[in-house]
């Protein structure tokens, strides 16, 4: 059975493939294409924000699919500068629009900060009020499921302390090399799926040479490594790419890392992501 084949259940239910196509970087002109290759070869859980810019292509993408609305799992982000309830509600509604969908499966908070403070000041109520409007959409059917992303314990706790719902889902920066075994397993006492972007670290794990070893026993890449060890934490897998030769190559993990494998790769730490320590979620603060 492939990967593209299997889910997890969230805890309201709704069933999650493991394995997702990130979009971030595809230009909003690429990403129907990108998006329709990667339906046609198998992927059923298309990941997308508002600050990527491209929602309008991703849904063309999906609506010209030949596969049915209903058998795709679609999720998008709200903007992580959006604190406010009202700002927040024409947001969601305005993602329902590019989208051209009458439903999203899934829809996180993108951060518990506006990039430009990422993990800087306190926006405890932003984020509350936020969350509120994404409880209304969730009760309204606009969205099946609500979650949050790059949210620590502490962003968590804020959320908890008023959510009428629970988040299903928090999207972190997850790969070998920064495996945040704390959050991990906060999460999992919360009932909270995790999803992994950046598996591959933005391709910087291909440099590694630890990495490269490992993935030389296996026979495989060092981007099936990657993918293969965020699921095997028991997390969703978001690798990104436009070019459908990766994408299929992405999904070909049906081999399992040994025991003594995946306690390495917890343990490596490599957060060097070179150019891209300009972004806030590699660059840390």
């Amino acid at each position: 059975m492939s990967i593209l084949n299997e889910s997890y259940t969230l805890a309201n239910g709704v069933e999650i493939p493991k394995l997702g196509l990130g979009t971030w970087f595809i230009d909003d002109d690429k990403a129907a294409d990108a998006v329709k290759a990667a339906i046609e070869i198998g992927y059923r859980n298309i990941d997308t924000a508002q600050a990527y810019g491209n929602e309008r292509g991703v849904g063309g993408g999906i609506r010209t699919s030949s596969v049915a609305r209903e058998e795709l799992f679609v999720s998008t982000k709200l903007a992580a500068e959006i604190k406010d309830y009202d700002g927040a509600v024409a947001a969601i509604d305005g993602s329902l629009e590019k989208l051209g969908l009458e439903y999203i499966d899934l829809m996180l908070i993108h951060s518990p900060q506006p990039w430009d403070d990422f993990r800087g000041g306190d926006y405890a109520d932003g984020n509350r009020q936020a969350w509120r409007a994404l409880e209304a959409a969730y009760r309204a059917g606009k969205v099946r499921s609500i979650g949050v992303s790059n949210f620590l314990e502490s962003d968590l706790d804020t959320i908890l302390s008023t959510a009428t719902v629970v988040p299903q889902v928090n999207q972190l920066l997850v790969h070998a090399g920064n495996t945040p075994a704390n959050l991990l397993a906060y999460c999992a006492s919360k009932g909270i799926l995790v999803q992994a972007y950046s598996p591959i670290a933005h391709g910087e794990m291909l440099k590694n040479t630890e990495v490269r070893a490992i993935a030389g026993r296996y026979g495989v890449t060092v981007p099936q490594l990657c993918i293969r060890y965020t699921l095997q934490l028991g997390t969703v897998s978001l690798p990104k790419t436009a070019d459908p030769e990766h994408m299929r190559s992405n999904a070909e993990v049906d081999f399992v890392i040994a025991d003594d494998d995946m306690a390495a790769l917890r343990e490596l730490q490599d957060m060097d992501y070179g150019e891209h320590t300009a972004f806030p979620v590699y660059g840390g603060k």
